[in-house]
């Protein structure tokens, strides 16, 4: 399937460049705080991240477990604790480190695999934000580390354009536009490939402490000479106190072998400090 990318791209900067500074519309309370800001900060479950920036001084961490059925093998993976650190910067800007994850796969007639994915660092800058709109862009780095069966033989780059569209104060559509340069695992061959990355999130927030949340998401090439991969999940968030929260996720394939599985789920938690 060929997709044409540069209408999504064309609109994700059309919407970037036309969002206000914060500035001209002093009055605006921030988006990304309140008793609700947990559930705007975290990453996870979405394979989107947010728009949002830690604030100066407060930092976000993400756990999580996620069990997969695995594309045509009849095998299935694991994967965790998927942590994620979020540590605010001065000037709207945050660091995000993510550790490497524990990776566990089984096979029907293959050896069991086990090992540990790459170490990513990265940065996000918040643009701005007004009543209804919340800019922002970050860049990524995956290390070269990790196993052979899991890891990243070479450096891998990704940069997102993520902008939020809030039609009202319950209801949320979060749009990320990104292009990665990354490697395969060295027992997969280690082809490096790059892509175009579209993702599209719904929010819903019927409770200040509940969130519902759908999304769809691909990925131009899915890895050396192959063609494009589409996926969809979706899922609850939910507020135990305004800094801790759990949640639960299912994910699905929809088209190509974006991820290499016909379906997963995941639980999670994620805490503010």
């Amino acid at each position: 399937m060929q997709i044409n990318f540069l209408p999504v791209t064309a609109l994700l900067a059309m919407l970037i460049m036309n969002i206000q500074a914060v500035s001209a519309e002093a009055a605006t309370p921030n988006p990304c705080t309140g008793p609700s800001a947990l559930l705007a900060l975290l990453d996870r479950p979405t394979v989107s991240d947010s728009a949002c920036v830690v604030q100066y001084g407060k930092a976000v961490l993400e756990l999580g477990y996620q069990h997969a059925n695995l594309t045509g093998t009849g095998g299935y993976s694991n994967n965790f604790p998927e942590a994620e650190f979020h540590f605010g910067l001065s000037g709207n800007n945050e660091f995000v480190l993510l550790p490497p994850n524990d990776n566990l796969q089984q096979v029907p007639g293959s050896p069991y695999l086990q090992g540990f994915s790459a170490t990513t660092v990265g940065i996000k800058h918040e643009l701005g934000y007004t009543k209804h709109w919340l800019g922002s862009a970050e860049s990524l780095f995956t290390l070269p580390s990790g196993s052979p069966a899991f890891g990243s033989p070479g450096l891998g780059v990704a940069v997102n354009g993520i902008v939020t569209y809030a039609p009202s104060n319950d209801t949320g559509i979060s749009l990320q536009l990104g292009i990665t340069s990354q490697t395969n695992p060295a027992l997969a061959g280690g082809g490096r490939f790059t892509s175009v990355n579209p993702d599209i999130t719904f929010t819903w927030l019927p409770l200040w402490n509940l969130q519902l949340y759908g999304e769809a998401y691909g990925q131009s090439r899915t890895g050396p000479g192959l063609g494009s991969g589409f996926d969809a999940d979706g899922g609850v968030q939910y507020l135990l106190s305004p800094y801790c929260e759990v949640d639960l996720e299912e994910g699905v394939r929809l088209s190509g072998n974006l991820g290499g599985f016909t379906h997963y789920f995941g639980a999670g938690m994620g805490f503010l400090f």
